[in-house]
């Protein structure tokens, strides 16, 4: 009995420190990215809500990924290394945002 309550006292001090990944949306109205810049760990998802009747979507300039949004509908990228990602839309280019990732 006492050797089970150490072993899930163990347990749970192992995952103390382990942070919950969060889910940042991001949502695109009226051919713009809400908000502009976001800050996420890694680890963490992005969601891309897009409000508006085209489609949109979210291109690092550093190639690193490239999501396609349907109009009406999400898309969703979990960021997987820090760093800052400047991102655009390749069918409306005016249309940027930033995500800055820490670990």
């Amino acid at each position: 009995m006492r050797a089970g309550f150490f072993a899930l006292a163990a347990l749970c001090l192992a995952f103390a420190g382990t942070a919950r990944a969060e889910t940042i949306t991001v949502t695109i109205d009226k051919a713009t990215f809400m908000p502009a810049a976001v800050s996420a760990r890694v680890g963490d998802v992005i969601v891309w809500d897009n409000k508006d009747i085209v489609a949109h979507t979210a291109t690092a300039r550093d190639n690193a990924w490239d999501v396609m949004i349907p109009p009406g509908r999400t898309a969703r990228i979990e960021m997987k290394k820090a760093g800052a990602v400047e991102y655009y839309c390749r069918f409306h280019p005016n249309m940027v945002g930033r995500l800055n990732v820490t670990q």
